[in-house]
């Protein structure tokens, strides 16, 4: 079933990102499976399990800071305890002091827990700006 009305997994997508900006990385890893995965943008290949992504919000809490994500084109598809979303952020951040500007096409797959709806996979593709023509 897809929806395109605000539902509890657009609110959950958009308290990810704020939780983002605010590199508030505990809160972070409370919203994920104990066999979450995500796509490490440092060393270009995959995370698997809370450990290592856990490991990463380190890294980034060390590396980026001033952090300011906006969410678009959100899409939710929900079956029973299984939730997909697919979005694009734009996100400024600076990195060692260099800021820096993303276009990422985003997809988070959720798994119900209780009331709760946790992280089992983040993808996301950072897109630097395109040069200017």
């Amino acid at each position: 079933m897809a929806h395109q009305a605000t539902t509890l997994l657009d609110q959950q997508t958009r308290h990810v990102f704020e939780l983002v900006d605010a590199m508030d990385t505990k809160a972070m890893a409370a919203m994920l499976t104990d066999d979450a995965q995500g796509v490490d943008e440092i060393s270009r290949g995959w995370m698997r399990g809370r450990a290592a992504l856990e490991a990463y919000f380190g890294q980034l809490e060390q590396m980026v800071d001033d952090v300011h994500s906006e969410v678009s084109d959100i899409h939710v598809r929900e079956h029973g305890d299984q939730g997909m979303v697919t979005c694009v952020v734009e996100q400024t951040y600076r990195m060692e002091g260099q800021e820096q500007h993303v276009t990422a096409p985003t997809s988070i797959h959720f798994e119900r827990d209780g009331d709760d709806w946790k992280i089992a996979v983040f993808h996301s593709v950072p897109l630097p700006d395109q040069p200017a023509a």
